[in-house]
């Protein structure tokens, strides 16, 4: 079992699952090592050099790293330094693994964003007790700071964490070359809903439409927020315009079907929405991110224009044109 049976660590291994490590040495034979240590209770990648390392960081982040100090054209350090100058790979725990037992290096190692140091050749129950120990804090923060993201009223994210996401998943689409679309959200005349049927209601419309809106979403990188007041946001990773309209148009379609009764809608006998889809790949086509200059707020503000549209065509509806 890797947690303890508390409260925290069934939370920790609902949300988690089984916990990915990272193992980078030059020398495979030390990762066989640490593989036949941790393959039992972890997902193991592994990579033989900095360069490696730091691509799989970003294409897919671990959830710690044990990282040989010496290596070849980019040592151990300089890896640590360059994930903590990552804001995508800055919170991930890095123990080093060094044959030297200079205490100089593991100061040095210690400032530049370690959490550890472990001496080689490994002595297996130290090493995967260190780990577990970084592992809980890891995971742990983890779920402390998805609680800070939060939005109190309806569970889902909160406007700071969508900042905060847009930006690192721009940052990754613009490095990948890959798709990214945002879709923006406005629960249609909802003032004349919290008018007539009062705030209470109003607050749970909202709580069940964020319900709705998580619920539709079926990719964990796939994230809803709640942008404001009765407007809501998406991000959609590795999601083309295609596929956003797709989802958008679901979206709409599924908040529909909970039929929340809206009396004064001037659209439906129901509460609906409006969406603004907006992708990377149109201002690819138009030739507005040529440049580089250009940042994820020119893609949430393309999706705003497009929400706008929506509502003015008569609302109900996804607009991405």
């Amino acid at each position: 079992m890797l947690y303890d049976d508390t409260p925290i660590a069934k939370l920790l291994d609902a949300t988690h699952g089984k916990p990915k490590l990272l193992v980078v040495d030059d020398k495979p034979v030390n990762i066989q090592v640490l593989h036949q240590v941790f393959a039992s209770d972890y997902q193991v990648f592994m990579a033989t050099s900095g360069a490696q390392a730091l691509a799989i960081c970003l294409s897919n982040p671990p959830d710690l790293i044990l990282l040989d100090v010496v290596m070849p054209e980019m040592d151990g350090f300089e890896v640590c330094i360059q994930l903590k100058s990552d804001a995508a790979t800055r919170d991930i725990p890095i123990i080093f693994v060094t044959a030297h037992d200079d205490t100089s290096q593991e100061t040095h190692g210690l400032d530049v964003g370690a959490v550890d140091f472990i001496a080689k050749p490994v002595n297996p129950a130290v090493v995967r007790a260190r780990v577990k120990t970084h592992l809980m804090l890891k995971l742990q923060s983890d779920v402390m700071r998805k609680l800070v993201f939060l939005d109190g009223l309806t569970g889902v994210f909160n406007r700071r964490y969508f900042d905060q996401q847009v930006v690192i998943e721009w940052a990754r689409s613009a490095r990948n070359d890959s798709p990214l679309s945002v879709i923006l959200i406005d629960v249609d005349c909802f003032k004349d809903f919290n008018d007539h049927y009062g705030h209470q209601a109003g607050d749970d419309c909202l709580q069940q439409i964020a319900r709705t809106l998580k619920s539709s979403l079926k990719r964990p990188a796939d994230l809803v927020a709640r942008y404001g007041g009765e407007e809501f946001v998406c991000i959609l990773p590795d999601t083309g315009f295609d596929d956003a309209m797709l989802i958008a148009r679901g979206l709409e379609q599924q908040v529909r079907a909970t039929e929340i009764s809206h009396a004064k809608s001037t659209i439906s006998p129901f509460v609906t929405i409006s969406l603004g889809v907006a992708a990377r790949s149109h201002l690819q086509a138009n030739s507005l991110i040529d440049d580089g200059t250009l940042d994820s707020s020119v893609l949430v503000a393309l999706a705003d224009a497009r929400l706008y549209l929506a509502k003015s065509n008569g609302r109900g509806q996804a607009c991405g044109d």
